[in-house]
């Protein structure tokens, strides 16, 4: 998952994943965890899908708890990213 979030990174890859709908477990936590993962290394590109609420409601909220609980993310930017959950 690195790989794909640092020199090879495309911001296309978080569109295509927003597209991968489960009622699988394991496959929503990995996308989350992977979103989670974009807000601590490609934060610019990743808050945008994150603004847009376009998300599975549950990728998003877990994604944003992932994010909140990283301890490579500043308390201003988990502030905010508390406002986008969804409820």
């Amino acid at each position: 998952m690195n790989l794909f979030l640092d020199e090879d990174f495309d911001p296309k890859f978080l569109d295509i994943l927003s597209t991968i709908k489960s009622n699988e477990y394991y496959i929503n936590i990995a996308i989350a965890w992977y979103y989670s993962l974009a807000l601590i290394k490609q934060y610019d590109q990743t808050i945008r899908l994150i603004e847009s609420k376009k998300l599975d409601k549950w990728i998003q909220n877990k994604s944003i708890q992932k994010a909140i609980e990283s301890n490579r993310i500043e308390q201003g930017k988990k502030d905010y990213l508390r406002t986008l959950k969804i409820v």
